[in-house]
């Protein structure tokens, strides 16, 4: 199996699926969003992310993940 990115390319190619339309609601929304509001814009099933996926979404499209006041962690673009 060849490598892209260090990441093996079927697993890169389910990670894709992940991360495209996480960009492109987050880049829609023009605002910070919980994971439970991107999970049902995408229509994913998992009830928590991949945490290996989230730290290369980090890399890939800059995705910062912060603790808002009330406690909830909030996704955005930097």
């Amino acid at each position: 199996m060849t490598q892209e990115k260090g990441h093996p390319v079927r697993r890169r190619e389910d990670y894709e699926k992940f991360r495209d339309p996480i960009e492109r609601i987050l880049k829609e929304a023009n605002e910070p969003l919980t994971w439970t509001e991107i999970k049902e814009r995408a229509g994913f099933q998992q009830r928590v992310p991949n945490n290996k996926w989230v730290r290369w979404m980090e890399e890939d499209i800059g995705l910062v993940r912060e603790k808002a006041k009330d406690g909830k962690m909030l996704w955005r673009l930097s």
